[in-house]
């Protein structure tokens, strides 16, 4: 008697109930795994995304400080000093994260386009692992981007006190070469007084010598009238010759003085002009580094994304 062909197990109803039941449980939890992936990644772009944009921000605003206000300076002070030099790294180190923010957007997207929820329509055991494959790898990219932007944060808020402490030293220089500057003017607004009175003295002299030049020539002159033997070089003749040399050299040493004196003054003016421009400059730096810089920083805060 021939065998009978084996047929496949047949399951009972309840069996077949129950598996299809798991089935659709298996499926529902696939479902609701891949959903959260989804709008967990979502969330994560649009939060870059709004973290990227507040961040170029800054930039622009920092950017303003290093290039416009900083260029307004005047005179000597348009220096590159250590203010400009800390607000360009400054800007290097914003845009750095701007760079790197941009690439964790990138890869965020990426993973997101990896995720198709009509996938969990085949309910296979090969997508329950890949499901469990990209939670995992969900969960690795949120705690890689907490800790991006948690650096990121701490890098910006480094530099950001760096730049200020150096503000307040160049505002601190610049007032102590400011209140020098001030001293070095009141110093020389006495000197002009002093030489102006000089000038007086030495033209007051000069004039005092007129009067008795005026009569030791006339006295000279009328000597010479004398008639015949009379008209000699006795030694009141030479005495009053001596006289007059004497008196024209005291002249002309008092009028050299008084040249001397002139071109001085001329000098300590020019010197009280150059003075009081450079403190102007000094004042102009101290408007744009402690009034308008150091507020505007104030009022710039980096906290935690």
């Amino acid at each position: 008697m021939a065998k009978l062909v084996q047929l496949p197990p047949k399951f009972l109803p309840k069996e077949w109930s129950i598996a299809n039941q798991t089935r659709f449980a298996n499926a529902e939890a696939q479902r609701s795994r891949s959903e959260r992936l989804v709008a967990e990644s979502e969330r994560l772009v649009d939060e870059i995304e709004k973290t990227t944009q507040k961040t170029q921000k800054d930039v622009n605003k920092k950017l303003g400080i290093a290039i416009d206000l900083l260029e307004k300076r005047v005179g000597i002070d348009l220096v590159h000093d250590e203010v400009e030099r800390e607000l360009i790294k400054e800007v290097e180190v914003i845009q750095g994260v701007i760079a790197l923010l941009q690439r964790t957007l990138e890869q965020i997207t990426e993973q997101i386009s990896s995720v198709n929820p009509v996938e969990w329509e085949d309910f296979s055991n090969t997508n329950i692992v890949k499901a469990e494959k990209q939670r995992n790898s969900s969960v690795a990219l949120r705690t890689l981007i907490d800790s991006i932007l948690s650096e990121t944060a701490s890098d910006m808020r480094k530099q950001c006190d760096t730049v200020n402490v150096a503000l307040k030293n160049r505002v601190a220089e610049t007032k102590d070469a400011k209140n020098k500057l001030e001293v070095h003017l009141a110093k020389v607004m006495d000197e002009i007084t002093s030489q102006e009175k000089n000038i007086e003295n030495l033209k007051k002299a000069i004039a005092d010598k007129e009067g008795p030049i005026k009569v030791a020539q006339t006295r000279l002159e009328t000597r010479t009238l004398r008639p015949n033997v009379e008209l000699c070089r006795d030694p009141v003749q030479y005495r009053l010759i001596s006289e007059v040399q004497e008196i024209s050299t005291n002249v002309e040493r008092l009028r050299e003085t008084l040249n001397q004196a002139e071109a001085e003054l001329k000098g300590l003016i020019r010197n009280q002009l150059s003075l009081e421009e450079e403190i102007q400059v000094k004042e102009n730096t101290l408007y744009i580094d402690e009034v308008i810089c150091m507020q505007m920083r104030e009022a710039i805060s980096i906290n935690n994304f």
